[in-house]
């Protein structure tokens, strides 16, 4: 059973880069962008942070939040956060992945040869209404904000 566009967005409660419980429900009435990603400071994770980073006034004009969600604990998303100053919340979604497995955005990945479970890098936008706008399984890290920019019309 897959996610589709117009369908209601699984709603989850995580917790934030302080601590601090984060539920999606609570951002009715404001679009919202969701990417899965594997790991904090990475190389093609750092550049999908950046751009997010890099199109946030853009986001923000139009009052889009950005919430990014992998299984580091909170005080790797603090460090990430601080180090290249990204200004939106990253959530810490523990193995087994509750909230990315709801997304489908947990599962068997391979990597350099080798079958492992993990998170997969996917993005969704989710309306005011706190239904599924636009769903990326196949993302480019390093323009994935601007395709959001170009693909919502916002500039």
């Amino acid at each position: 059973m897959s996610l589709q566009i117009g369908e209601k967005a699984p709603d989850f409660t995580l917790p934030d880069q302080d601590g601090k419980l984060i539920k999606l429900s609570s951002f009715k009435g404001e679009r919202v962008v969701i990417y899965f990603y594997p790991k904090d400071d990475t190389p093609g994770c750092t550049k999908e942070a950046c751009n997010f980073r890099d199109r946030w006034d853009i986001l923000q004009n139009h009052k889009i939040n950005v919430i990014g969600i992998s299984k580091d604990p909170a005080n790797k998303h603090s460090k990430f956060i601080n180090k290249y100053q990204l200004p939106f919340i990253l959530l810490t979604d523990l193995e087994p992945c509750p909230v990315a497995t709801s997304y489908e955005s947990y599962g068997l990945k391979k990597f350099m040869g080798k079958e492992y479970m993990g998170m997969k890098r996917q993005t969704f936008v989710i309306d005011s209404e706190g239904k599924l706008e636009v769903i990326y399984l196949k993302v480019k890290a390093a323009s994935m904000a601007d395709q959001i920019v170009q693909d919502l019309a916002l500039e």
